[in-house]
């Protein structure tokens, strides 16, 4: 019955409707009540996807559930519309609230025009992210400290933001990592705070950082992995002081995720289908920096 629900989320066309919204957010509400009744061997089992783009949803609920959130506000970087988000569930579900960001006005205005931007608390700016002004953006908008939950999916310098914050200290920290550099190098790119992951390699998988540069980074600032999406692109850290015998900590070996997604493009945006050999070889002739 679990596999049949999940697979009615997934035939969802995403559309700016209300209904929609409530058909997506009740099919969710069941799935979260069958997880709580089960105890399955991983965090992994509990993945399913309502608004995120893989199973997240399922993940953030089962993390929210066994750690103590004293504060339930959120920031997301990278929504583009906002009707594909890790924290759009949050909102609906638990009535969390929240500041989203996105580089296209574009998005921010079709967003601005959801009726979830009226019927709930989240603040949608228009803000290119850089490590230069990121601190400067939350302090701008007197977000509380201690907020529970951060999502970072800016497709380029997500290793730079993360380490540059300090103005926040998020419960849970989500952050997307770039698979095709394995679970052995600690390597991100460069950073440029013009980075645009189109137009800075044709490719579009020259970007982001490798699992273990991003959790050596995370043990630097109190975080520690407790896991990866099945999917093999974004990684969960928990403050160490909210680790429990539910939550802990886990290896990268155990945790990293081979992405089977191929996105590499051509000169014109065609997709190449590629495999992780080829794109592999594409990336070792770009520049990395070991951290």
């Amino acid at each position: 019955m679990i596999s049949r629900i999940k697979n009615l989320l997934n035939t969802f066309k995403t559309k700016s409707d209300y209904h929609d919204d409530k058909l997506k957010l009740n099919i969710g509400l069941i799935l979260s009540k069958i997880n709580e009744d089960k105890k399955y061997k991983n965090i992994n089992d509990y993945e399913y996807k309502v608004f995120s783009q893989w199973g997240e949803d399922g993940i953030i609920d089962f993390l929210c559930n066994n750690i103590k959130i004293e504060n339930k506000t959120f920031i997301e970087f990278g929504v583009e519309d906002y009707r594909e988000s890790n924290t759009r569930f949050l909102l609906l579900k638990n009535n969390w609230q929240g500041l989203i960001l996105d580089s296209s006005q574009e998005n921010i205005d079709k967003i601005k025009k959801d009726n979830i931007y009226w019927r709930h608390t989240i603040n949608a700016q228009k803000k290119f992210v850089t490590k230069e002004n990121i601190n400067e953006i939350i302090i701008e908008n007197k977000i509380d400290k201690n907020i529970g939950l951060l999502s970072i999916d800016i497709d380029g310098n997500d290793y730079w933001i993360w380490k540059e914050l300090n103005v926040i200290n998020p419960s849970i920290v989500i952050i997307e990592y770039n698979f095709r550099f394995g679970k052995d190098k600690s390597c991100t790119i460069p950073y440029d705070p013009n980075f645009v992951r189109e137009k800075k390699h044709s490719s579009s998988i020259y970007y982001g950082a490798s699992l273990k540069a991003l959790t050596k980074l995370g043990k630097q600032k109190g975080y520690s992995l407790v896991c990866c999406n099945s999917n093999g692109n974004n990684a969960f850290f928990v403050r160490n002081d909210l680790l429990n015998d539910v939550i802990k900590e886990a290896s990268i070996e155990l945790a990293f995720k081979n992405g089977k997604f191929r996105e590499s493009r051509d000169e014109k945006g065609n997709l190449l289908f590629l495999n992780n050999k080829q794109e592999n070889k594409i990336l070792n002739e770009l520049p990395v920096e070991e951290v």
